[in-house]
């Protein structure tokens, strides 16, 4: 009977274990197909869409994409560049002032403390294109267009991220760790910056991996304020390959997106661990 039971518990783990290795390589595979496809020519393409190995190509689309650059369509290094600034300015802003927020609103007792919280809530539910006119006209009124200002700024204010950010502290929060630093002569701010912080690194490291994404993926509010060459960003920059549909070079169109792609993955990774450290510590009980 007990012979059994752990045999029907392998079978159990092995189809288990398929399954999550199945839904994984599906996962994948949509980028799998853009790298490969990245290395393939305009006819392996068309012939065949979903390639099942690399191809020898990618010199020529990379030639394409010179060629492109040197017409002034396409420049890697201005997007990486212009997208770099504009997704860690987002990251920062976004990051440290909805911190500073959850701590105000975590750790002081305050009159409006429940009612700031709630309109913080209530413009979290709000679609965020409610507003894209009257922002977008604004910033035409104050001759902001061309400038990464009016992408960047609009960081400060990010309800979603206060409010997971103040969910997080108050599951990890405790008013001693403050009044012993205050005891000790620190101020509000150095309190917040050497001992808070640090304590939100988890939560910090999740939030800035999609802050980062969809600020780097933004190709909407970029294409409405930037015609400046110069100035596009490298979703900007790929767009700029996909003008005419009949003489598009669709090898160097995926290289273009495997390019826009792959400082994600780099990101992603670089703080992966904090997201799991995070999650092994929230697991230890005492």
């Amino acid at each position: 009977m007990v012979g059994k039971k752990s045999i029907g518990s392998v079978i159990f783990k092995v189809i288990g274990y398929a399954l999550l290795v199945t839904l994984g390589i599906m996962s994948l595979y949509p980028f799998i197909v853009m790298f490969m496809n990245a290395t393939r020519s305009m006819e392996e393409i068309r012939q065949s869409a979903l390639p099942f190995w690399f191809s020898d190509n990618l010199g020529g689309n990379w030639a394409f994409l010179r060629a492109s650059e040197a017409r002034g369509a396409f420049n890697a290094f201005t997007g990486f560049r212009n997208s770099l600034i504009v997704s860690s300015s987002t990251t920062f802003f976004a990051l440290y002032f909805s911190c500073l927020t959850a701590f105000a609103l975590t750790a002081y007792e305050w009159r409006l403390r429940e009612p700031f919280f709630a309109f913080i809530l209530a413009v979290m539910m709000m679609p965020g294109m409610v507003g894209t006119v009257g922002f977008v006209e604004m910033v035409w009124s104050l001759g902001m267009t061309n400038n990464f200002i009016p992408l960047v700024l609009p960081a400060i204010a990010a309800p979603a991220v206060v409010f997971f950010m103040r969910q997080y502290l108050r599951a990890t929060f405790t008013p001693d760790i403050i009044n012993s630093a205050r005891i000790d002569g620190a101020g509000e701010f150095r309190i917040f910056n050497q001992i808070v912080l640090p304590m939100m690194k988890p939560a910090i490291a999740t939030q800035a991996i999609f802050i980062f994404v969809g600020s780097w993926n933004a190709l909407f509010m970029p294409s409405i304020l930037l015609n400046r060459a110069e100035l596009f960003t490298m979703p900007m920059m790929v767009q700029t390959l996909t003008g005419n549909l009949y003489a598009q070079e669709l090898g160097a169109i995926y290289l273009g997106l495997a390019m826009t792609v792959l400082p994600l993955f780099i990101f992603y990774f670089a703080l992966s661990r904090y997201i799991i450290a995070g999650v092994q510590l929230g697991g230890v009980k005492e």
